[in-house]
């Protein structure tokens, strides 16, 4: 519940300035959408300026680590190499991987091969001519977390599997421009949906984009699939994952007796792209990408 302020009160954001100059436009806003029936964000999901430069920082080394496996990652790889060549990087800047751990996860990024939709733990599977993986990485950098991943083709791949990752990667940029202040979570998940759907792909439904910054994993949850006009409002300085995970085949997952990874029910081939980003006062700042 969004607490009253008189109109000269020191707003509630920190930002030293007085309500009415700040952020008391848009709580009338939000008021009026909640008598409406929307669902608004409460006050914690809305970042400082202060956190802000700090989930950008985390999130630009995320990048450029990501950038680095470009050179690395072909055939004859180990995912557990990459898995090392992640932890390496992410503590010689400083940083702390944030999956190392994570409620039991047992190493410092994701990798995804083929049919595995997400958390595939790097082991020692050789990366063979044709495969597809995604590579998942989240930095922890001065207490701040970037979160990203992308797609990397091994070699010559066949038609289907590169054409299922420029559809996800379309889906995600589609999904991106949704970001905007008073749109829904629901206007980004039915681009993203409509998208896939149209050549022939399905959108994964159990994961989704999540809250990001200050925790792992925060408010809200962001789908891929959906109507428009639901889920929560968007305001400026919410930051979040978008991160569609999109099928060949069907949308539904099994989870594999690890308990952790992800794979299609069909066997199909699975993609999925990944970026940071912030609502600003009339748009969108991609905050994983340098």
């Amino acid at each position: 519940m969004i607490k009253k302020l008189s109109r000269n009160d020191l707003c509630w954001c920190g930002s030293g300035e007085k309500y009415k100059k700040c952020h008391m436009e848009q709580d009338l806003l939000l008021m009026d959408m909640k008598r409406k029936g929307c669902q608004i964000p409460p006050r914690k999901l809305i970042k400082t300026e202060k956190q802000i430069d700090g989930i950008r920082r985390s999130s630009q080394l995320t990048c450029r680590i990501l950038d680095m496996l470009e050179e690395r990652v072909r055939a004859g790889v180990k995912t557990i190499e990459i898995d090392s060549w992640v932890h390496e990087a992410t503590v010689k800047a400083g940083a702390y991987p944030a999956p190392l751990n994570y409620k039991g996860y047992p190493k410092s990024t994701c990798t995804s091969i083929n049919n595995v939709i997400c958390h595939g733990i790097p082991d020692e599977t050789v990366l063979q001519e044709g495969d597809i993986v995604n590579i998942d990485v989240t930095c922890i950098l001065d207490g701040y977390y970037g979160d990203a991943s992308r797609m990397y083709m091994i070699g010559e791949v066949s038609d289907e599997a590169r054409k299922l990752v420029e559809v996800a990667r379309e889906c995600l940029t589609l999904g991106i421009e949704q970001v905007k202040p008073f749109n829904r979570t629901g206007d980004i998940a039915y681009t993203i949906e409509q998208h896939a759907n149209s050549h022939g792909f399905s959108t994964v439904q159990e994961f989704g984009g999540h809250g990001v910054g200050l925790e792992f994993h925060e408010e809200p949850f962001v789908p891929h699939y959906g109507k428009r006009d639901a889920g929560m409002v968007l305001v400026p300085n919410m930051v979040f994952t978008i991160e569609p995970m999109v099928n060949a085949g069907s949308h539904k997952c099994r989870i594999l007796a690890d308990r952790w990874t992800a794979v299609t029910v069909d066997n199909s081939l699975s993609a999925q792209w990944e970026h940071t980003v912030r609502v600003t006062g009339d748009g969108v700042e991609i905050l994983s990408q340098l």
